[in-house]
């Protein structure tokens, strides 16, 4: 595993060798606003599954995605209705996660056979400065096996995960605290699957101006 620490003066090489990394098929470690995730490309069937392998992740999971902007989601969602494209106004980039029809061929791996995909433009982070430079949706998994602790710094990730990741971006110690919230707007009426950074009380008084 490569370890690149990451500062002010090194961020654009580093955005252009994380780039690189994914479109090669490997497995990155980066930092979001709120703790470390892993990712690879959206649409390379043996990085997802060998991201599930080293996560132990069960079938029955799906896996997030990430954006740099909303002229990506074609590529993953066959529609957005006029509620989510008001939340995505409202709270992208943020702590936002989206439950979408997913397009016919986005792999199992992400939907989990639901026919669902999960997608957010981050906040501000790397995690935001990487899925604009990408230029395509990618995954954004909690970087820790299944049903252990979120990783809050880069010690942890490599503590985790070792040489099973390819590249490991050291943004120091990220802020913790609460995860996004899940929303599924793929009904008539919104359901918040997991209350997060957003509470439930401010996604309903946004939609009370719909």
């Amino acid at each position: 595993m490569l370890r690149l620490v990451l500062i002010k003066t090194n961020k654009e090489l580093i955005l252009k060798q994380a780039v690189e990394t994914l479109k090669k098929g490997s497995i990155l470690a980066y930092p979001t606003e709120t703790f470390y995730a892993l990712g690879v490309k959206f649409d390379i069937e043996d990085s997802l599954k060998k991201l599930y392998e080293v996560k132990q992740r069960p079938k029955d999971k799906a896996m997030p995605l990430i954006i740099g902007k909303k002229g990506l989601l074609p590529l993953i969602a066959k529609s957005a209705n006029p509620k989510a494209l008001f939340l995505m106004e409202k709270f992208w980039p943020g702590p936002l996660t989206l439950i979408l029809f997913a397009k016919g061929n986005i792999s199992s791996y992400i939907t989990a056979g639901t026919g669902r995909v999960a997608v957010r433009i981050p906040g501000e982070s790397f995690a935001l400065y990487l899925a604009k430079r990408a230029n395509f949706p990618l995954i954004a998994t909690s970087a820790n096996p299944s049903g252990m602790p979120p990783a809050e710094d880069a010690e942890a990730v490599m503590n985790y995960f070792g040489d099973k990741i390819d590249l490991l971006i050291d943004g120091g110690q990220t802020s913790g605290g609460l995860p996004s919230t899940i929303v599924d707007v793929t009904g008539e009426e919104i359901n918040v699957l997991r209350e997060g950074a957003i509470d439930r009380e401010s996604i309903k008084r946004i939609l009370d101006f719909l």
